[in-house]
Formats: C-alpha cells, sequence, structure tokens
C-alpha cells in the first residue's frame, strides 16, 4: 500500500509511484547529469541572456546485464535534470535535497518552485559520488505556514 500526498497528482512521469509517494512529500529522480562546457550569459536586461553549453555525463553499466547505469562524479559541479516534471500546479511548493544525497557528499539547492522543475546545479565534494540512473534525489513538499 503507498502512502498518498496531495502533491502526486501535479507531478508526471513518475518513475515508480509507490516509492516516490510518501505522507511527506514526492521524491524526485535524476535524469540526466551534464557538464557546463562552455559558459553562459547573463546581463541586466536580458538581451544579451545565453544558455551555457552542457554536454551530458556518460553512465556506466557495472554489469553487461544491468539495464541501468551509474554516473560516476569526481568532486565538481554539475547540472542536474529530474525525470518528472509538473503539470497544472497552482502555488509554489518547496524542493529539496534528499538527505540520502547530503549524506553522501551531494548537494543541491533547496528552492520554491511553481510551473516546472528546473536544471539544479550540483554539488559533488572532493571524493566524488555514484549515482544510478533514476536514483531518487529531491523531494517535493508542500510549503506550509508555521507562523502562529
Amino acid at each position: 500500500m503507498s502512502a498518498e500526498h496531495p502533491l502526486a497528482e501535479y507531478v508526471d512521469n513518475l518513475v515508480y509511484e509507490p516509492v516516490q509517494v510518501h505522507e511527506h512529500g514526492v521524491d524526485l529522480t535524476v535524469g540526466a547529469v551534464y557538464e557546463v562546457a562552455a559558459p553562459g550569459r547573463i546581463d541586466f536586461g536580458g538581451d544579451e541572456l545565453e544558455d551555457a553549453d552542457l554536454e551530458p555525463v556518460p553512465t556506466e553499466l557495472e554489469n553487461p546485464h544491468d539495464e541501468y547505469g551509474w554516473w560516476h562524479l569526481e568532486g565538481g559541479q554539475y547540472v542536474i535534470q529530474h525525470n518528472e516534471f509538473l503539470t497544472g500546479l497552482e502555488g509554489s511548493v518547496q524542493l529539496q535535497a534528499r538527505n540520502e544525497l547530503l549524506a553522501r557528499g551531494g548537494s543541491h539547492p533547496s528552492m520554491q518552485v511553481r510551473d516546472h522543475l528546473p536544471l539544479l546545479p550540483l554539488s559533488v565534494t572532493d571524493g566524488g559520488l555514484r549515482i544510478k540512473e533514476n536514483a531518487r534525489v529531491s523531494t517535493l513538499v508542500s510549503i506550509e505556514d508555521d507562523s502562529g
């Protein structure tokens, strides 16, 4: 029996809903890891705004019969993309790194998201990190008013 969470109805392309949806929120999985190959540009007015050149980091199979590969990440900065996306969400939700990612030397910023899941910078400590395709790295949680 899977736990229900009201955010689940706004998240499409879940890899395996019974594991990703729980009473505290909805876990998001990593679908792609990129390295920044050439810098993007940001200016005041937006006329010179340019995306960074992102190159996919390839995965490696640990065994030839494995269905999913692993990203072998050295310490440094990367950009990740989730498999999932938001649809029909009104209001904002909080996107945060899962404790499992943080405890292993990876992190990404926490932020409020509204209508889409952005590409996120991923920091990896000097010791490196291995992430399997579709690993749960983030969680969407409801924003609650704790005042009062």
